[in-house]
């Protein structure tokens, strides 16, 4: 269950939501952060308010703490919860990174990669010496000292995934990472993407001889919206599609952007950045392809989601992460028990 953003004014329709799936057995509950509410404050009171749903950071972003803050804070969350803490990680992109927090975006793969070491030394309860290219603990010139987790975490080895979208940060995911936050992710479309995650698999000497991806969770974020008529469905994800093609980063730089030209639709990407980047957002949102839409969403009637969710088991997706595109919390509700029941039915 992918409960986006708090502090929208439906924190509480949140809460009945996050309840219900764990209700349900939802394995997890993702919440997210940008620049508005954060990760670990709606972790925890989702947590406190839950009995076994796992709580996810989709995602906790890298330039807003240090490796060493990450790692106090995943081992607290996951000490609160008992052992239910996902640890997901994002650099976010160069607007956020250096307009918000003043970190600058540059190597932004070599910079993730050191976090994710130093993350899970800590984790480990190693005392904590590191001397890379972009993190150095401690300081060399000053009277810091090397230090040491003080709270033992009931699971040193937590899981952690890493949002990823362009190849060679899917390859770094399957080096390091234990599964992969994707968002606009198309069965259709995704053997590359999978593939690039097996090679950074098979780099590493993890998974299986057979099957690099064993051991590793691909967990989409996937829009929701149930309904007789497919077109209204896909109208309600159009806004969505549009801010991320469109205007989520710079027209120089939107991985979003590109990965929907590396999905075939260049000239629609390009369409909705420039009506985007205008301030034609409801002109852009209806210049995403109903196509696009369609291969990366479950939209329609009930039986037409069912029909097409085992598209993603198919194409390796370990967790199916339920983004209900729905209005008030009853049609939420709906998507929650409905997806619940498919997912029963079709996959087991």
């Amino acid at each position: 269950m992918n409960l986006g953003y708090f502090g929208m004014g439906v924190d509480q329709d949140n809460v009945a939501v996050a309840q219900e799936a764990d209700r349900l057995g939802y394995a997890v509950a993702w919440a997210a952060e940008a620049y508005g509410s954060d990760v670990p404050t709606v972790l925890s009171w989702i947590g406190a308010l839950t009995e076994r749903i796992h709580l996810g950071a989709a995602v906790m972003q890298v330039p807003a703490r240090t490796p060493a803050m990450t790692a106090m804070t995943a081992a607290t969350l996951d000490t609160l919860s008992g052992g239910r803490f996902r640890l997901g990680l994002g650099v976010s992109g160069p607007q956020v990174s250096e307009g918000w927090h003043g970190v600058r975006f540059a190597a932004p793969l070599g910079r993730t990669r050191e976090y994710v070491d130093i993350v899970r030394m800590a984790l480990r309860r190693e005392t904590v010496s590191y001397q890379g290219r972009h993190f150095t603990l401690p300081l060399p010139d000053g009277p810091g000292k090397a230090l040491r987790l003080t709270i033992h975490p009931p699971r040193p080895d937590l899981p952690i995934y890493l949002a990823a979208v362009g190849p060679k940060n899917l390859e770094l995911a399957g080096e390091v990472a234990d599964g992969w936050h994707a968002i606009f992710f198309s069965p259709e479309h995704s053997h590359e993407q999978v593939e690039s995650v097996a090679t950074g698999r098979r780099r590493a000497g993890r998974g299986t001889g057979d099957d690099p991806l064993h051991g590793f969770d691909i967990a989409p974020s996937v829009p929701v919206v149930i309904g007789d008529d497919v077109e209204a469905a896909a109208d309600a994800v159009r806004p969505y599609a549009a801010l991320y093609i469109g205007g989520m980063g710079s027209r120089e730089q939107n991985f979003y952007n590109q990965l929907a030209c590396r999905m075939g639709f260049e000239d629609a990407a390009a369409r909705v950045q420039d009506l985007y980047l205008a301030r034609r957002h409801r002109d852009a949102a209806a210049a995403v392809p109903f196509e696009l839409i369609d291969a990366t969403s479950l939209i329609g009637p009930r039986e037409r989601i069912a029909a097409r969710i085992g598209r993603y088991a198919d194409a390796g997706v370990g967790t199916l992460s339920v983004a209900p595109f729905a209005g008030g919390l009853n049609e939420r509700l709906h998507v929650v028990r409905t997806m619940a029941e498919v997912m029963r039915e079709t996959v087991g």
